[in-house]
């Protein structure tokens, strides 16, 4: 019976060719077809904030708790609750709100363009293409909602100052202090809200997207 050389076996077993599980076509289809699902899912998650806050805004609108509670900072500072004061606030809190929707309608039609235009997209180059501008267009969504929510902010709070002006108020100083970091705490803490809720929900998505990302760069480098 011949001898068993199992370091000779091991070399052998070492040098025999590995066959690859998929070939780079393959691999293509399925990091294509894993982008789109991904794109898919933030256009959905955004569809849904965009009807949830428009619901939420018209329930607030006609509640007028958030006119009540715009108005009530206007009277600890001294200002009264006009007629006029009311319908100035009525017209830009609406205006606002109507320019947030568009903002946020206008995001859910570039999502579902590029769900689109990945879904027909066969060519490498013109896959990554379509991922690196969906990424800049979340980011952009994500800076804009956060700045959106600063001018809104800064439109109340001047707005609130002209309303005192225009009656002859002069509030506090220590009122004024109180006011001012109340609302840079306020607004400081809400976008950091926004930041860190577009981070998880959205950054999950985008994550596993990068690294599909990273295969697709990988498969172009080796068919160049």
């Amino acid at each position: 019976m011949p001898e068993f050389d199992l370091d000779s076996f091991k070399k052998t077993w070492q040098e025999q060719p590995v066959q690859e599980k998929y070939d780079n076509k393959e691999i293509l289809q399925m990091l294509n077809r894993k982008s789109r699902n991904y794109v898919k899912y933030i256009f959905w998650i955004s569809v849904f904030e965009f009807f949830f806050f428009s619901v939420m805004g018209i329930f607030y609108f006609f509640q007028g708790d958030e006119t009540n509670g715009f108005l009530s900072y206007l009277e600890k500072l001294g200002a009264r609750k006009t007629p006029e004061v009311e319908n100035s606030f009525d017209n830009i809190y609406l205006i606002l709100k109507i320019l947030s929707l568009v903002v946020t309608a206008y995001f859910v039609y570039k999502f579902y363009q590029n769900y689109r235009k990945i879904r027909i997209e066969e060519n490498l180059k013109g896959l990554i293409t379509r991922i690196i501008k969906f990424k800049k267009t979340v980011n952009a969504f994500i800076l804009i909602s956060i700045l959106l929510l600063v001018a809104f902010t800064s439109i109340f709070t001047i707005f609130i100052f002209y309303s005192l002006n225009s009656q002859n108020i002069e509030p506090k100083n220590s009122e004024l202090i109180i006011f001012v970091i109340g609302i840079v705490l306020t607004t400081g803490l809400s976008a950091l809200l926004i930041w860190l809720y577009y981070r998880l929900v959205y950054g999950i998505i985008m994550k596993k997207l990068d690294k599909n990302l990273i295969q697709l760069k990988e498969i172009d480098s080796q068919e160049i």
